[in-house]
């Protein structure tokens, strides 16, 4: 007979505790994954909504300027964030709760979003090689900038020493044949007057000067962008110079058909009509024009004895050894300074002149001096083809000058070009975003919460 085995499974407490252990886990990790995917879903929803809100860029600014920017007024010319909480809603983000964390206009922070996007069009168009190989000159600038503030001092202080002889002395020197006198009645003339070129009329366009940003209240932004932004220098300042002189019009440029005819001298100047501009950057470049011409004529000795001879003559009656010198270190200067003049007609009608003068370069004899600003004066500067342009001279004033006053210049004139010329009425550059980061929040299942930011800016 026989006997029949019986088998029972049994599972043990333990082993059903694992198992249910087990099943958890997994669980667990499906509802993280699953809530990592709708996070994951949410932030796509948000990054796509705000690539295509930045995508709303101002065509006009980028045809014109080729800078990027966001109408943050949406042509209202009234800022509003709930503007952009609209669009947001528009492309897909709706169903979240959003809020600007940080935000930077154009004119912010210096205009540092203006000058970063001038600066890399720059570097792509022309590469950095050519711009750093510029970079040396500017220390040359410098110092050239440095010299003519010393020489105007001297200048200054050699006129008081020699009025100051001459009161001690109770004397003044002859009006007649004097290049002292002479200098100082061109000084009193308005310099167009003495350095325009004989076929060329001064533009009399006139811009609206309060209306200008560097002029009027504007609307700034909030939040610090150091973590994105690319810090300046002496590279930047060159690569926005060489921006403004291709995208803005000057003097010697052949068209004009824009709000002002000088838009580099208003970068420059500031003043509200091109007569104005052209002349305040006209005395600029003579300040740097006297610096290499006053440098030269101190090592030259026969201009030298030339001036000492002159000199002589004018003090014979005097007899004051001393007065004889100061008067000719007077003449110096203003043959200098009429040099300079010489230097500015050539400049404007488009030729070069000599960054450093020598013999053969310099141009005005000390008797031609007495006729400048005269009806005898038919002098016309000549042109050196290894000389410097009235452009290099604006590259090199632009450099000098101060990096923010020039980009929110250079902004207002393309606020004005815009109305004008594209009919854009509301456009206003401190109301045009170059970076924002929205902080958003949307809630996920069963009351998760979540919050999140995004990021975008143009480059």
């Amino acid at each position: 007979m026989q006997r029949e085995t019986v088998c029972r499974g049994e599972v043990t407490a333990y082993l059903s505790l694992i198992f249910i252990l087990l099943i958890t886990f997994i669980g667990g990790i499906m509802e993280s994954a699953s809530i990592q995917l709708a996070k994951n879903y949410r932030r796509a929803d948000a990054n796509r909504a705000m690539e295509s809100v930045f995508a709303e860029y101002q065509k006009e600014l980028l045809d014109e300027y080729d800078l990027f920017a966001l109408d943050g007024s949406y042509e209202t010319g009234s800022y509003g964030e709930q503007n952009i909480q609209e669009r947001l809603s528009y492309y897909g983000a709706g169903n979240m709760e959003h809020k600007v964390e940080r935000i930077q206009f154009l004119t912010d922070r210096g205009c540092s979003g203006f000058c970063e996007q001038a600066a890399a069009y720059i570097e792509h168009r022309y590469g950095i090689d050519i711009m750093k190989d510029m970079l040396g000159m500017t220390s040359v600038w410098g110092q050239q900038e440095d010299q003519a503030k010393e020489y105007a001092r001297e200048e200054q202080d050699s006129q008081d020493y020699l009025e100051e002889m001459l009161a001690e002395n109770e004397s003044e020197l002859p009006e007649t044949g004097n290049p002292i006198a002479c200098a100082d009645r061109l000084k009193q003339s308005p310099i167009l007057t003495l350095v325009m070129p004989k076929d060329k009329t001064v533009s009399e366009k006139r811009v609206n000067g309060q209306d200008m940003p560097d002029r009027r209240s504007k609307n700034t932004g909030y939040g610090e962008f150091a973590d994105v932004a690319v810090q300046g220098g002496n590279l930047s300042s060159l690569l926005l110079g060489e921006y403004l002189l291709e995208h803005f019009s000057a003097f010697t440029d052949d068209e004009h058909a824009k709000t002002v005819d000088y838009e580099v001298e208003y970068i420059l100047g500031g003043k509200d009509s091109d007569r104005e501009n052209l002349e305040a950057v006209v005395k600029k470049i003579l300040n740097l024009r006297f610096v290499p011409n006053y440098a030269y004529i101190q090592t030259d000795s026969e201009m030298k004895a030339e001036a000492e001879a002159m000199a002589a003559a004018l003090c014979t009656l005097l007899a004051v050894p001393a007065i004889t010198e100061a008067a000719a270190q007077g003449i110096l200067l203003a043959w200098a300074y009429g040099e300079s003049l010489m230097d500015l007609r050539s400049l404007l009608k488009g030729s070069k002149v000599p960054l450093v003068k020598s013999k053969e370069s310099w141009q005005l004899q000390l008797s031609k001096l007495m006729t400048l600003g005269t009806d005898e004066d038919c002098s016309e500067g000549r042109d050196d083809t290894d000389g410097l342009s009235y452009e290099e001279y604006l590259r090199m004033l632009l450099f000098l000058a101060k990096k923010e006053t020039v980009a929110l210049r250079a902004l207002g004139m393309i606020e004005q070009n815009l109305r004008m010329i594209c009919g854009q009425t509301y456009f206003r550059a401190d109301l045009c975003i170059s970076r924002m980061e929205m902080q958003s929040t949307c809630h996920l299942r069963r009351g998760i919460r979540y919050q999140f930011k995004t990021y975008y800016g143009y480059r």
